[in-house]
């Protein structure tokens, strides 16, 4: 038995156990030929001033109280985006693997939920490079999770992560992002195509440059469909008050920016949205709201 093959077959023993009651029905978008998924990989577990701690408290506290958000922590979903048009299997980002945090690393397990094979996955398309988007490239033995997937970044994101001199530029707390992009990348460089802003990254997939989040972060239109990856990275404060810093942001004026007229175009044009940290499954539509917007998840 092969190392795949035992890590499929221990998986299928343990995760009955223990990954079945953490499940949650997935939910999808068809349009033609082409389906949708949203596949978790978990959830990440945050001290809640990692997230908003430039927001006085005063202006914030009403808005997490509306949306029932009490504590010293916060636990934001992690669910990917699966497309299939009967050519391509294609997943957006790659989750964050076995070594981030023991909350995350569940894709395999949810694509086994509705019966796609690590081997059925043709691309990778990345919306940026923080851990729980890339780490996931290599699974628990070392070997690369999707042995049959073409890898797809966008330049500037793949630029700047390689760039030797990212790591002094950046803080403490992100230090470990780097080096662990820049190994990951450099070691899938041969496998690794890259695209710009506008470009048609696989039919039907147009790349919308959203920097701010990390300076090359990517979104994906499809069709009347926005991925949004960390553009937008919760359903709250986001929408309530875009002009706010988030602490998630590497640049917290240009995300500003970012969400702002990433949220006026999808309002404009009706679209629908998907986003990586929005409550599981992260599919809805943005709604404008006074001075702000507001998230209407799918359900409603």
């Amino acid at each position: 038995m092969d190392r795949r093959s035992f890590l499929a077959r221990t998986l299928g023993c343990s995760a009955a156990a223990t990954f079945a009651t953490q499940f949650r029905a997935h939910a999808a978008i068809e349009r033609g030929d082409t389906r949708i998924d949203m596949v978790s990989d978990g959830h990440l577990t945050v001290p809640r001033d990692f997230l908003f701690g430039a927001v006085p408290p005063d202006d914030l506290a009403p808005i997490l109280a509306k949306h029932g958000i009490a504590g010293e922590m916060i636990e934001p979903d992690c669910t990917l985006t699966l497309l299939r048009d009967g050519e391509r299997t294609v997943l957006f980002d790659i989750g964050a693997g076995p070594n981030f945090m023991p909350t995350t690393g569940k894709v395999l397990d949810s694509l086994a939920r509705i019966d796609v094979a690590p081997e059925d996955v043709t691309h990778v398309v990345f919306t940026h490079g923080h851990p729980d988007h890339l780490w996931g490239v290599y699974d628990e033995f070392d070997d690369l999770t999707f042995p049959e997937a073409a890898y797809l970044i966008g330049r500037g994101e793949r630029d700047y992560w390689i760039d030797p001199n990212t790591l002094d530029r950046v803080d403490d707390m992100r230090k470990p992002f780097a080096v662990g992009a820049k190994r990951i990348l450099g070691e899938i460089g041969e496998q690794v195509e890259v695209f710009g802003d506008g470009d048609e990254v696989l039919p039907g997939i147009e790349a919308v440059a959203t920097p701010g989040h990390t300076p090359g972060h990517m979104s994906f239109a499809v069709g009347d469909v926005m991925i949004v990856g960390d553009a937008i990275a919760n359903a709250h404060v986001a929408f309530e008050q875009p002009g706010w810093p988030s602490g998630t942001d590497q640049d917290a004026g240009e995300g500003a920016k970012t969400r702002a007229a990433l949220l006026d175009r999808m309002a404009a044009d009706r679209m629908d949205m998907v986003g990586f940290h929005l409550p599981f499954p992260g599919i809805g539509r943005v709604n404008r709201d006074g001075a702000g917007y507001r998230f209407i998840p799918a359900e409603e």
